[in-house]
């Protein structure tokens, strides 16, 4: 299991599942920055068509290309699904947002042998490793 500095230092593409338009939300302002650090951001969210300037796609079925990393930001009881999602387009890892946590999701995770976080801030990390993809 790679730690979270690990996967975020690896990772290249990020899928954020649950992205907001809204910019007085962390689903908004955290992927944003992540995209302003380098990552490349894909949101996922069926009821927008983009996200800060980004298309959408539905769901993570929908992806086009592999991603590095899965981010969550939906409640807790919707995360077993979002880990059982990503563990079938083959994702190596998942993240779940601050506050966001699920012994179900974490089993499904540690069974398919794939990397998990939870309750966790990918900005918050990013700037404690002061890790960026920006060169």
């Amino acid at each position: 299991m790679r730690t979270a500095q690990q996967i975020l230092a690896e990772a290249n593409v990020i899928a954020v599942v649950g992205a907001s338009r809204d910019p007085f939300k962390p689903a908004h302002a955290v992927p944003l920055q992540m995209l302003r650090h380098g990552w490349r951001i894909i949101p996922v969210n069926p009821y927008v068509d983009e996200v800060f300037g980004v298309k959408t796609v539905p769901t993570l079925a929908d992806l086009a290309e592999p991603v590095d990393l899965v981010d969550v930001f939906r409640p807790s009881r919707e995360a077993a699904e979002v880990v059982r999602q990503a563990v079938a387009i083959g994702a190596p890892a998942v993240w779940l947002q601050s506050g966001i946590f699920s012994a179900e999701a974490r089993r499904i995770a540690e069974e398919a042998g794939i990397d998990y976080v939870e309750d966790s801030c990918l900005a918050v990390e990013r700037a404690r490793g002061n890790l960026t993809k920006n060169t």
